[in-house]
């Protein structure tokens, strides 16, 4: 017996699943249903595969009827982050399952939302950290789960995105922090979700700084830059930040020759007008056990990579990722946007891509533990994660599958860190969220064992009271 999926938002991320469901989980899942407000974007997703010519397309407005007329089983949503928190309520409100891409949702209203939709109606609710299930990250886990450094009690993570992928999310509707909560959610969130998950403990206070510091209008112009074009896509010479769409096939195809139905424009100048995102963040994160965060991430390096740096009562873990050494411009103009799901060898001397864990214990000599590699993006932790997905959860020890209560605890700091950025003091958690995260994962397990389920109906309610509605 197959399970039956509506996808919601059929942009660039929904790629993924719908590869996933025509081919290895093609026998236990069907897609019925392409959702979007641009249907010449969920069209075309329709024609990528022969299983999916009999998928009806729809707007967005239509969701409960396509769940009920569909039989929709479960809903993927990969919709605009603003819109997660709409899309899976209303999903949960009308009997079906959901699974979503990260972030969860981009602001306390909407987080609580989704809690209490969660709560009411007892449906399971998947969020896809795909990182988690990256060799190098599990290993990481696996040592400091082993007590081989004792117990936490601090991490150093910065994460660096280049001036290609970085740049990227000042392209696209990312660049609104309406749209996206900004890089402190949109991309971070996968970060403190990792640092949960490596501790095995919740964030409790938030303490963050940052700003537009490179991207924009304004500093381009500050530093006497030329603006260059509006757009990426045009004729002449480009500069190493323009995105040309006609340069990729799969780009032009799904947003250039889309553009007709919405206006999107998914090449826009990294500096232009209208940025409101920030490309350098920082913030010290307070958890429940104890240990503390100090995180940065910048979005304009001309490497990309992350180092994470575990001290624990009996040693230190560290762990160096280098995706890309450099961004060096091609004579065509094509570029890998995103290293870390398409592999890329430059033949850096200086600085190579690899991936190194060491582990050093109290008086003993380091040690650098093997990571093993899989097959496909991110070392093949998507294809593992997809397989939860679509056939089930297994056994686990690592505990990589999560839930709704693992992506409140992930956006909860981005959601802190945003509003420490605005008042520019620390902020409680659970204050400040109008959610226990302890509590609630502790309930929600207690409900996944077989608790009963609340009544429906008044989730849906509270996001439009909220003034959250997306």
């Amino acid at each position: 017996m197959t399970t039956r999926y509506a996808v919601i938002g059929t942009g660039h991320r929904a790629q993924m699943y719908m590869n996933a469901i025509a081919g290895d989980h093609a026998e236990v899942a069907d897609l019925v249903a392409l959702i979007d407000i641009n249907p010449g974007r969920a069209a075309w997703h329709r024609d990528q595969h022969a299983a999916f010519q009999e998928a009806v397309l729809a707007a967005p407005e239509d969701l409960e009827d396509v769940i009920r007329e569909q039989r929709v089983d479960r809903v993927i949503v990969t919709s605009i982050d603003r819109c997660h928190a709409e899309h899976v309520v209303r999903a949960l409100e009308a009997g079906a399952d959901v699974v979503v891409e990260k972030p969860l949702t981009i602001d306390a209203p909407s987080a609580r939302a989704i809690e209490e939709a969660a709560r009411r109606t007892g449906r399971e609710v998947v969020v896809t950290f795909n990182y988690r299930y990256s060799p190098r990250n599990s290993a990481l886990r696996e040592v400091i789960a082993s007590g081989r450094i004792g117990t936490p009690v601090s991490m150093v993570f910065e994460w660096v995105l280049d001036t290609s992928h970085g740049a990227d999310y000042f392209r696209r509707w990312h660049r609104d922090k309406t749209n996206s909560g900004g890089l402190f959610i949109h991309k971070a969130s996968h970060h403190f979700d990792l640092a949960s998950w490596w501790l095995d403990a919740v964030p409790s206070r938030v303490y963050a700084r940052g700003g537009l510091r490179f991207y924009g209008e304004d500093n381009a112009r500050e530093r006497g830059q030329e603006l260059g074009a509006e757009r990426g896509t045009h004729d002449g010479e480009h500069t190493p930040f323009e995105l040309d769409l006609r340069g990729d096939e799969r780009l032009r195809a799904l947003y250039l020759e889309q553009e007709q139905h919405d206006g999107y424009r998914r090449d826009q100048s990294v500096f232009g007008a209208g940025i409101t995102t920030e490309d350098n963040l920082t913030a010290i994160v307070d958890f429940d056990s104890r240990a503390v965060l100090t995180y940065a991430l910048n979005a304009h390096s001309p490497w990309e990579g992350y180092r994470v740096h575990v001290n624990g009562t009996e040693g230190r873990a560290e762990l160096e990722v280098v995706e890309r050494a450099e961004v060096i411009p091609t004579d065509d103009g094509s570029k890998v946007v995103d290293p870390s799901a398409v592999r890329v060898e430059t033949g850096a001397q200086v600085r190579a891509e690899g991936e190194r864990l060491i582990v050093q214990r109290h008086f003993e000599a380091a040690e650098e533990v093997e990571i093993v590699q899989g097959e496909g993006s991110h070392g093949g932790g998507d294809a593992l994660m997809l397989a939860e997905v679509f056939r089930g959860r297994q056994h686990d020890p690592l505990g990589r599958a999560a839930d709704w209560t693992d992506g409140l605890r992930a956006i909860s700091v981005g959601i802190c860190g945003n509003e420490s950025l605005a008042t520019g003091a620390p902020v409680e958690v659970t204050d400040f969220l109008g959610i226990d995260l302890r509590a609630a994962a502790a309930a929600a397990a207690e409900r996944s064992a077989g608790a009963p389920a609340a009544p429906e109906g008044a989730a849906q309610q509270a996001l439009e009271s909220d003034g959250a509605r997306a």
